[in-house]
């Protein structure tokens, strides 16, 4: 029988063999990324610790199961609280805003002073003031326990001629502007010879100072001061170089005869202290040195403008109440300790330096001002100034 042989098939043509390839073309594109992205996951959970994936935990042992339980339980009481916290009202759920603290408002009282200084008459001598005479230690030659010596402003006092300058009676005593030897140099607030002859004049003053270029110069309020003060009060403004070069830099400074307004300019050369704030207790507690003749002064922070004239307040604070001098209470504290520690927030001294002054207050017997204490607090308003 002859041998029978299968037909063989002629090869496909070759537009039919496209689409298979094609197909094959598609599953390597979709392989290759899922492959890629399978590598990157098993990077991921070889080097990630992350306790929340249920099968991270079976490689650890039981310590480790126990501690991904309990971060677990810590993520689910933290959950707990920021729902709770979303809960919260409108106003709480605003966004924290930081409050302005709160700043107290003072007005001014008000004080009956006459309408006018045309009918004041200056009253007699008073019968309860006891008269003595004070002369001052101008100049001192005083070693040191090293043998230096060192002249100083207020001078070398010791704590019993201190004790002694409290009592009444007269006496020679240190008050500022102490010289050492000819040969030393001068202690400090020097003034010039023209200004020193026009304060021996006064007889009225009203005084203030400006050192550091700290402060704005307020002029008096020429409306408020009668045509009699501005004749015969001397208004002394007391200013270092440094803030007359401030002043004129700003076109203020003084006029052809040294005058800003009605302040009389007077130039401090060389002040006593390096602290500004010390230095302006200078002309504060001792205008009767800087004014010798002087019957009356007043001193007027720089803060603060004069807008009443000083003869009325001479009149109602110290001929009306047949007074020798009116100090004004602090506007907001009433003891010195609190002095103390706003002193200390605001950083005005040194704190151990502070600490040391007011322990030395104490040590005088000073004590902590007490509101139900037989001894009331002195009537004044917020004027701020002191007269000698």
């Amino acid at each position: 029988m002859p041998e029978r042989r299968l037909p063989i098939s002629t090869p496909a043509a070759a537009g039919p063999r496209r689409h298979p390839r094609r197909q094959r073309r598609h599953c390597r594109l979709l392989v290759l990324p899922a492959f890629a992205l399978a590598l990157v996951s098993l990077a991921y959970l070889s080097f990630s610790s992350h306790p929340n994936l249920p099968f991270h935990a079976k490689h650890h042992d039981m310590a480790s199961i126990k501690d991904v339980k309990e971060r677990m339980d810590q993520r689910q009481t933290l959950d707990a609280k920021v729902k709770a916290n979303l809960s919260m009202t409108k106003v709480e759920s605003e966004p924290f805003k930081r409050r302005k603290k709160s700043r107290k408002h003072y007005v001014p009282c008000q004080i009956e002073f006459l309408p006018s200084v045309d009918d004041l008459v200056e009253p007699g001598i008073y019968n309860n003031f006891t008269g003595f005479s004070l002369n001052y230690i101008s100049k001192e030659n005083v070693s040191s326990s090293n043998g230096i010596f060192e002249p100083l402003f207020g001078g070398h006092q010791s704590l019993q001629e201190r004790e002694e300058t409290y009592y009444a009676r007269n006496q020679t005593l240190h008050c500022g502007f102490v010289q050492g030897p000819e040969d030393y140099p001068n202690t400090g607030f020097d003034l010039d010879e023209n200004d020193k002859i026009y304060m021996a004049s006064c007889r009225v003053v009203v005084s203030s100072c400006i050192f550091g270029s700290s402060d704005y110069l307020r002029r008096p309020t020429k409306s408020k001061i009668g045509l009699y003060s501005k004749k015969n009060v001397c208004f002394v403004m007391f200013l270092d170089e440094l803030t007359l070069g401030t002043l004129s830099s700003e076109g203020t400074g003084p006029d052809e005869t040294g005058f800003i307004g009605l302040w009389r300019i007077v130039v401090v050369e060389k002040l006593p202290y390096k602290d500004m704030r010390r230095a302006g207790k200078v002309p504060k507690f001792l205008a009767h040195r800087l004014f010798p003749f002087a019957m009356y002064s007043i001193w007027l922070d720089s803060k603060l403008r004069l807008n009443a004239d000083p003869m009325l307040i001479v009149e109602y604070f110290l001929w009306r109440n047949k007074a020798e001098y009116a100090i004004s209470v602090h506007y907001d504290r009433t003891c010195v300790s609190e002095e103390v520690l706003q002193n200390k927030r605001l950083n005005k001294y040194n704190h151990t330096a502070i600490d040391e002054q007011f322990y030395f207050y104490q040590s005088d017997g000073l004590v902590k001002f007490n509101e139900s204490g037989r001894e009331p607090v002195l009537p004044s308003c917020s004027y701020h100034y002191l007269m000698i």
